[in-house]
C-alpha cells in the first residue's frame, strides 16, 4: 500500500490490511488512526483487529470514526488532539482516505491557509475544494442564542419578531434556498391574475438584518446536546431552537405522477413552475373532462385544491365553454370543507358550475401517456378502484414531514414536530419551539396561521432565554380565502376545533358568503402585508395573546 503524506506529521491511506500495519511500522510510522466506522462493508477489518496488530508492532492506535460527508468540528478537534498526543509520524485511514484528509484539513485550519490545505490534499489525490468555506472560517461549529431551522415564512417572521423586541439576541437561520416564495399567490397565478414572478423574491432580500444566514440544509436535530447538524458536516449549538422546516410534497406517493407532471394536461398549483401551466391548460381547453384532486390531510391550505377548480370553472364560464366540460372534484376526505359553516356557500358554486363532487375518492395513480387517473373510492364501507380518462388533471400531492425530521427525537408519531398546540413549545424539550407546516398542530397549515404563530413563538423564545415559562398562546387561527370566482371569495377564518374567528365585523366582511371585499383583501392587501409586514416583524392584527388575558 502506498501511503500519501500530507505533512511531516501525517500520511493518509485507503483501508489498510494487517500486512499494511507491518509495512507502516517498517516505514517508521509510530501511530495509526482509523477514521472509519466498523461494519461499513462486508469483510472490513474491525478497529479492534487493527488495534491489536498495531500494538503487536509497537504502534499506538486511535479510533475516530466518522460517517462520510458528516465531519463535525468535534470530530476535527478529536483528530487534532490525536495528532498532537500520539507519537509521530501518524498514518490515518478510512475507506478511501478522503475522510482522513478532511479531518486533517479541519484540524490544521487554524494553522494553515485554506488554499494551502486544498493544494496539499490535491497533491495527495484528494479534492477538498468544497471544504473551502469551512477552512477559511477556521472553525465549523458555532453557537447562537437562537437557531431557526427553515427560512420560509415561519422562520423569517419569527426571527423578525424576535429582533424587533430584542435586537441583541444572536440568531442563525438555516436554509439552503436561493429564492423565497409567496405560495398563497400561486392559486392566482394558475388563474392568470398574478404573474409567477410576483410571488418570488431572492431569499437574501427577505433575510432579516442582524441574523446569520447559513445557506445549507439541516439534516439532524440533537436536542440532548442542544445541537443542529448541517448537511455539510457542521454542527450548530443553541440556547433555544425554533424548528420551522416546513413539510415535503410527496409526489412519489401517487404512482406515475412525477413522470406525468407538466405535460399531457397534468398540472398542479403547488409548484411555482407549474402554476402558469395550469392557466395555459384552462385557456386552451374547450371541451372534455377536467379532474381536480385533493389528498388526505394534512396539506398546505386545505382549500387550495378546490380554489383551482372554482377559478378554472369561472374562466370556462366566461369563455362560454363550461357546458362542454365535465368537471369532477375527487376529494379523499368525507366532507367538502372541514368547517361546516362554510360548506353551504361552497355547495352553491359546486351546483352552479355543474361539478361532479366525489368524496372519499383518493388519487393513487396517473398514466400520463393514456391520460388516465386511478382513484381509490370508498362507498358503503368498501373501497373500489376506478379509472377516469382526462383532458386536464390538477393534482395536489400528499404531504408529509421531511424524513430527517420524522426520524428525529423531536417528532411525534405523525412525523411532525411534537409541540403543545397553545404555546408551540416542544412537549419534551423546554428550549425547543416549532411552528408552520412542520409543527404537529391541528390547525390549518396556512400562511395566515404562521402570521399568528410567529409572534407567539417570538415572545415565548425570549421568555425561555430568560429561564421563564411561555407567556403567550396560540388559538389555532387559520384563514383560507376560498376563491370561488374571480372577484369573490368566501373568507374562511377559524381556529382549533373549527371555532369561527372572523377578523372583521360581519357588516364589513361576511366570511360565510362570497364577497368582493374578501377578494380585494386577497389580491391587493395580503401580498404587501406578507412582504412588507409579516416578514419584517410588523404584527398587524397579530399581536401575541398573553396567557391569562381575556381572548
Amino acid at each position: 500500500m502506498a501511503f500519501k503524506p500530507l505533512d511531516d506529521g501525517i500520511a493518509v491511506s485507503p483501508q489498510i490490511t494487517l500486512n499494511d500495519v507491518a509495512g507502516a511500522a517498517r516505514q517508521g510510522y509510530r501511530s495509526i488512526i482509523s477514521n472509519r466506522p466498523d461494519g461499513e462493508e462486508a469483510g472490513q477489518l474491525s478497529a479492534d483487529e487493527i488495534r491489536a496488530e498495531a500494538e503487536r508492532h509497537g504502534l499506538a492506535f486511535a479510533h475516530i470514526p466518522i460517517v462520510s460527508g458528516k465531519a463535525t468540528q468535534a470530530d476535527a478537534a478529536a483528530m487534532a488532539q490525536a495528532m498532537e498526543s500520539l507519537p509521530g509520524p501518524v498514518l490515518a485511514f478510512c475507506r478511501s482516505g478522503m475522510r482522513s484528509t478532511t479531518l486533517w484539513a479541519l484540524a490544521r485550519a487554524k494553522e494553515r491557509g485554506a488554499d494551502s490545505l486544498i493544494r496539499t490534499a490535491a497533491t495527495a489525490g484528494y479534492d477538498i475544494t468544497d471544504l473551502a468555506p469551512r477552512l477559511r472560517t477556521g472553525s465549523s461549529d458555532k453557537s447562537f442564542d437562537v437557531v431557526i431551522v427553515g427560512g420560509g415564512s415561519a422562520g423569517i417572521a419569527t426571527a423578525a419578531s424576535i429582533l424587533k423586541r430584542a435586537p441583541k439576541v444572536t440568531i442563525a437561520i438555516v436554509d439552503p434556498a436561493q429564492d423565497h416564495y409567496y405560495q398563497p399567490g400561486w392559486t392566482l397565478v394558475g388563474a392568470g391574475v398574478f404573474k409567477p414572478e410576483d410571488t418570488r423574491r431572492a431569499e437574501a432580500d427577505v433575510m432579516p438584518d442582524g441574523v446569520t444566514w447559513l445557506q445549507v440544509a439541516a439534516n439532524g436535530f440533537d436536542p440532548g446536546r442542544n445541537a443542529v447538524e448541517l448537511a455539510d458536516g457542521r454542527t450548530l449549538t443553541y440556547r433555544v431552537l425554533v424548528a420551522a422546516p416546513g413539510l415535503r410534497l410527496a409526489w412519489e406517493k401517487i404512482a406515475g405522477l412525477e413522470e406525468a407532471l407538466g405535460r399531457g394536461g397534468v398540472t398542479s398549483n403547488y409548484r411555482y413552475d407549474l402554476a402558469p401551466y395550469t392557466h395555459r391548460l384552462v385557456k386552451e381547453m374547450k371541451a372534455g373532462r377536467a379532474l381536480f384532486s385533493q389528498p388526505p390531510m394534512p396539506i398546505k391550505c386545505a382549500g387550495a385544491p378546490q380554489k383551482a377548480m372554482y377559478l378554472s370553472c369561472d374562466l370556462w364560464r366566461d369563455a362560454g365553454v363550461l357546458p362542454n366540460i365535465d368537471v369532477e372534484f375527487h376529494n379523499a376526505g368525507a366532507v367538502l370543507f372541514g368547517v361546516a359553516t362554510y360548506v353551504p356557500a361552497l355547495m352553491e358554486y359546486i351546483e352552479a358550475y355543474g361539478i361532479d363532487l366525489r368524496l372519499e375518492s383518493n388519487l393513487v395513480a396517473v398514466d400520463g401517456a393514456r391520460r388516465v387517473a386511478t382513484f381509490a373510492q370508498k362507498k358503503d364501507g368498501a373501497t373500489a378502484t376506478i379509472e377516469r380518462e382526462f383532458d386536464m388533471l390538477h393534482v395536489v400531492p400528499p404531504q408529509v414531514s421531511h424524513d430527517w425530521v420524522a426520524s428525529s427525537p423531536l417528532a411525534a408519531a405523525s412525523g411532525f414536530i411534537d409541540v403543545d398546540e397553545a404555546t408551540l413549545r416542544h412537549k419534551r424539550y423546554a428550549n425547543v419551539f416549532a411552528l408552520g407546516d412542520g409543527a404537529g398542530t391541528s390547525n390549518a397549515k396556512t400562511a395566515a396561521a404562521v402570521r399568528q404563530q410567529a409572534p407567539v413563538v417570538a415572545v415565548n423564545v425570549l421568555a425561555a432565554l430568560e429561564g421563564r415559562e411561555p407567556v403567550a398562546d396560540y388559538n389555532g387561527y387559520g384563514s383560507c380565502p376560498l376563491t370561488v370566482e374571480r372577484g369573490k371569495i368566501v373568507l374562511a377564518e377559524f381556529g382549533y376545533g373549527g371555532k369561527l374567528l372572523p377578523t372583521f365585523p360581519k357588516w364589513l366582511v361576511d366570511g360565510t358568503r362570497p364577497t368582493r371585499a374578501a377578494w380585494f383583501l386577497k389580491e391587493k392587501m395580503l401580498p404587501p402585508l406578507y412582504w412588507r409586514g409579516m416578514l419584517k416583524g410588523h404584527e398587524l392584527l397579530a399581536q401575541p395573546h398573553r396567557i391569562g388575558e381575556a381572548a
